[in-house]
């Protein structure tokens, strides 16, 4: 739309923003007048192209095709200028035939800061032929009115709760008309059921619907929305949820005015309870994942305190070494569950926990060289099932080269470098220690991928857990370089 607006016409961009507000919440009038609605912006030569169209759900549609980024037919055109011409909404006299149909077309200008910026053609199929319900008068009469709000500036509603939300209240959901002091004029049977539901004992009509809400909630322990009063009065345009007798309403009101005077509100309103209920059960589980996770890291932390311990105790080097790498492993699994226990999701953004468990790991294995880590590139939002045994490969791979890659030396640079497309991910490695060496031991200055613990580990992880390739290389300008390759489970896709 905004595309099409920028190749016809010159707006500004508070007119854009004004049409797409018209749009996002223009489907409520569609089902409202049981007619299809299409804005045409007018263009430098003349023509109209259609910048959007809104098909009803409660009725026919005139247009099976889509019809945007199209021109008015020449027929339509003196109908929509005069729209545009009049500021005023025209209404064809005579139906205009599509094929076997007829459609009564009516010429709504759009209106912002008292200039005319596009126009609204409201079609109605006509292929019915039936005399239409009180319910449908109804529908029809409170599109009228939000039809003369557009010709008059004053929709889309400021402050509208509009766009996509979980259990938002439609036309064919439950409908009420208020009247400017918020008595009930009509409610449709669908909005009986739901009020119903809720306790209330016989008609809405002629009451004041904010009483009867009272009376219902005054009942209940439950809080209350501060904005309910106003919602069920129509003196504003949001929505809020009445809860009772274990029974959720979603309400929205959208406020009815000529000139500026509130002259009444069409209220609809939806029986979620449902749907809330599935709502709490998942944040109940949310919640208790996120404490096991917190739990486990909880735990793993404590392990890792008690090798911490047992290694200050041990008087042989090895058995120490032995502990203190073990030690780190845990820590490193610990840290994924920590970043698991603080989201909702089920990923874990690695970038900033894997800076914490390298600063750690080359604090810890350098104690006699001063190392500086460098990282080039993101690792964005990683499956909790492959952060774990990612982040184990990154910690013995960076704790190898720290530990025999710079022997005698007082610095050295281990380097880490992420390119990442999607859900495929390279790692490399990097240090300008002393490089591979004749031996084949697994570690930097001796060799190749050997037998050691830590090349087992990361092989399995990598090949087994991963499902990736490992492959080890001599740096360019001295040193080592370990290359990953992988591809995360589903889930991977996303980066931060």
């Amino acid at each position: 739309m905004s595309d099409l607006i920028l190749e016809h016409a010159e707006l500004e961009p508070a007119d854009v923003e004004w049409l797409h507000l018209l749009v996002g919440d223009w489907q409520v009038i569609s089902d409202l007048a049981f007619a299809d609605l299409v804005l045409w912006l007018p263009t430098a030569d003349g023509r109209f192209v259609a910048l959007a169209q809104c098909r009803p759900s409660t009725g026919s549609t005139v247009h099976y095709d889509d019809i945007v980024a199209s021109y008015a037919p020449e027929g339509q055109r003196p109908q929509l200028q005069r729209a545009i011409e009049e500021t005023r909404a025209q209404r064809a006299r005579e139906p205009r035939w599509f094929g076997a149909y007829a459609v009564r077309e009516e010429a709504v200008p759009v209106v912002h800061k008292g200039r005319a910026i596009a126009v609204v053609s409201r079609q109605t199929n006509l292929g019915s032929g039936r005399t239409p319900s009180r319910l449908e008068l109804n529908y029809v009469e409170a599109a009228d009115d939000l039809v003369a709000m557009i010709a008059r500036g004053e929709f889309p509603l400021p402050n509208a709760a509009t766009g996509p939300r979980r259990g938002a209240p439609r036309v064919g959901d439950g409908l009420i008309r208020l009247n400017s002091e918020g008595e009930v004029l009509y409610a449709s049977p669908n909005a009986l059921s739901c009020f119903h539901r809720l306790g209330v004992i016989g008609p809405l009509g002629g009451q004041p619907l904010v009483e009867v809400v009272a009376r219902v909630v005054e009942r209940q322990a439950n809080p209350v929305d501060e904005s309910l009063p106003l919602v069920v009065m129509g003196r504003a345009p949001w929505r809020t949820d009445i809860e009772a007798r274990g029974v959720a309403l979603s309400l929205r009101a959208m406020p009815l005015t000529d000139h500026g005077q509130r002259i009444g509100a069409v209220l609809l309103c939806r029986d979620v309870s449902e749907l809330r209920r599935r709502e709490r059960e998942l944040i109940t589980k949310d919640a208790t994942i996120r404490e096991i996770h917190h739990r486990v890291k909880n735990n793993l932390q404590t392990v890792a305190a008690l090798l911490r311990l047992q290694a200050r105790r041990m008087d042989v080097p090895e058995a120490r070494e032995a502990l203190e790498e073990a030690m780190r492993r845990v820590a490193t699994i610990a840290l994924v569950h920590e970043s698991l226990s603080q989201t909702l999701d089920e990923v874990v953004e690695l970038d900033d926990m894997v800076g914490r468990a390298l600063r750690l790991t080359a604090d810890v294995a350098s104690a006699q060289t001063q190392v500086r880590m460098v990282r080039n590139g993101s690792f964005g939002l990683v499956p909790a099932q492959d952060a774990t045994p990612l982040a184990l490969v990154l910690t013995e791979l960076v704790t190898n080269a720290v530990e025999h890659g710079f022997p005698g030396r007082p610095s050295g640079t281990v380097g880490i470098d992420v390119e990442r497309s999607g859900s495929d991910l390279r790692i490399t490695v990097s240090d300008d220690g002393v490089g591979l060496g004749p031996a084949d031991d697994g570690t930097p200055g001796g060799g190749g991928p050997g037998s050691g613990l830590g090349t087992q580990i990361v092989r399995t992880l990598v090949q087994n857990e991963l499902g990736g390739t490992i492959d080890w290389a001599a740096r360019e300008g001295g040193g080592t370089q370990v290359e990953l390759r992988l591809r995360l489970r589903d889930g991977g896709g996303r980066t931060s």
